[in-house]
């Protein structure tokens, strides 16, 4: 099966500043990754921006239009706050990662690629509806799946998170609307402090935190013994993913000891649940994931099993 891959160059042009692990080199990795000859059958495309009114789905003007109005000389950096920075190409980087959610989206429900993968930067899943944190000035996955309610018609979207961090931002986007599921496990207690059990929105949030140092063994046990069933339950008509790597072992910001073949398994259960729903459409976007070569490897393996599941 082919996989649609979209990114941009652009991507590249958002620089947080020397030694900021969410650096450039991170897409550069990817990319050369996903530039093997066993992936020569990758779709390729280029992200659009997302436009206005798809990000107005998710963050009110007054977001969007400060984002938007940051605009360093070239070489300066504005700081949002402690970890989040803008360079000057960090609004377009920033409209180019969005916009390849909503572009994907449009790919897989339009018909005939079922699975697409965003190798984009920077990620989405921490900023909240009205503020950036965490490396992340606009929420990708949020956006993506208003989009497939709002364009597309339909009723239930489910998001995905296996990044070591807890999706504080996604969170926010979707816990007052039941149309909307948000499944994740994460490392806990860690930044940003959010993701308990406790925390259940309206039925659709369902967290499952893992202690530091916990392996692939465990991570897979969560996903089977109860997240993977509340995705299934929830019968989505679009699985969106937020494909972080940095629950990896080698990864130097968390303490889990997941590796590639856990990564893959799960890529291979969610999609046989979106077998079973949604004509095995799944949406993927690139989160965290700081160690450059666990970070290749390991999107390696969950672009493989997009394509082979």
């Amino acid at each position: 099966m082919s996989v649609l891959l979209l990114t941009h160059l652009a991507c590249l042009g958002h620089d947080p500043g020397p030694c900021h692990p969410e650096c450039p080199d991170r897409l550069r990795a990817v990319l050369a990754a996903l530039d093997a000859e066993e992936f020569a059958d990758l779709i390729r495309d280029e992200a659009p921006r997302a436009t206005r009114e798809q990000l107005l789905r998710v963050h009110p003007a007054a977001h969007i239009d400060a984002i938007l109005g940051i605009t360093p000389e070239p070489g300066d950096l504005v700081a949002l706050d402690g970890d989040t920075l803008m360079s000057s190409g960090s609004a377009e980087a920033a409209l180019r990662a969005a916009g390849a959610g909503v572009a994907a989206v449009d790919a897989v429900l339009a018909g005939g690629i079922r699975r697409a993968f965003c190798a984009t930067r920077p990620p989405g899943h921490h900023c909240e509806p009205s503020q950036p944190m965490g490396f992340c000035l606009f929420a990708n996955a949020a956006v993506a799946a208003r989009h497939a309610q709002e364009a597309h018609g339909l009723a239930r979207v489910a998001v995905v998170d296996f990044d070591v961090h807890h999706g504080n931002g996604t969170q926010a986007c979707f816990e007052a609307d039941a149309s909307l599921l948000y499944v994740s496990s994460h490392q806990w207690p860690l930044y940003p402090g959010t993701g308990a059990r406790s925390e259940t929105g309206v039925g659709n949030i369902v967290n499952g935190p893992l202690p530091a140092g916990a392996n692939g063994l465990a991570f897979r046990a969560l996903w089977e013994r109860e997240l993977l069933p509340a995705l299934d339950a929830f019968a989505p008509g679009l699985i969106i993913v937020s494909a972080g790597f940095d629950a990896h072992a080698r990864d130097p910001l968390a303490q889990l000891r997941v590796l590639e073949p856990d990564f893959a398994w799960l890529t291979s259960q969610i999609c046989r649940i979106a077998e079973r729903h949604c004509y095995g459409h799944v949406v993927s976007l690139l989160e965290g994931g700081y160690d450059l070569e666990a970070l290749a490897s390991s999107t390696a393996a969950h672009v493989r099993a997009l394509r082979d599941a």
